[in-house]
């Protein structure tokens, strides 16, 4: 099985040692099921949304360093909120109150689940204008 070194804080450690009696265990058990369960949430959230609203999404995360404390749906609101204001309320084409409705409609998991895919989007070995739409197409 590949090897993952992972860098967590001491009340993590310290959780994954009471729940599972060894950080290795516990990291073996949470891991692949963050995976998993990450997935699953992408591909039945991505069917809300139309193409151009995910793309809005990804460009609302460009440049963005995501922090567990900011992966809440209240941050992906304010992000896809100072994008449009930015860009005067359209970006590839989107109603910025229907996109906002459906975002609402989440939860924080299913936000951040959302949050992580689109940032990882720019740190891809495909990230391109030209690759979004595939990126898109492939979840």
């Amino acid at each position: 099985m590949p090897q993952v070194a992972a860098r967590i804080n001491e009340r993590q450690e310290r959780w994954l040692k009471d729940y599972f009696r060894t950080k290795s265990a516990g990291a073996e058990f949470i891991l692949p099921w963050a995976v998993d369960t990450f997935f699953r949430a992408i591909t039945s959230i991505k069917g809300t949304f139309t193409p151009s609203e995910l793309k809005t999404i990804i460009e609302a995360h460009r440049d963005v360093r995501l922090l567990p404390e900011y992966t809440r749906l209240s941050s992906l609101l304010q992000r896809i909120a100072s994008l449009c204001e930015r860009n005067g309320h359209t970006l590839h084409g989107v109603n910025r109150a229907t996109l906002e409705t459906k975002l609402k409609r989440l939860d924080d998991t299913q936000a951040t689940a959302l949050m992580v895919w689109a940032s990882a989007f720019w740190v891809s070995r495909t990230c391109s204008a030209e690759n979004m739409d595939d990126y898109i197409a492939s979840y």
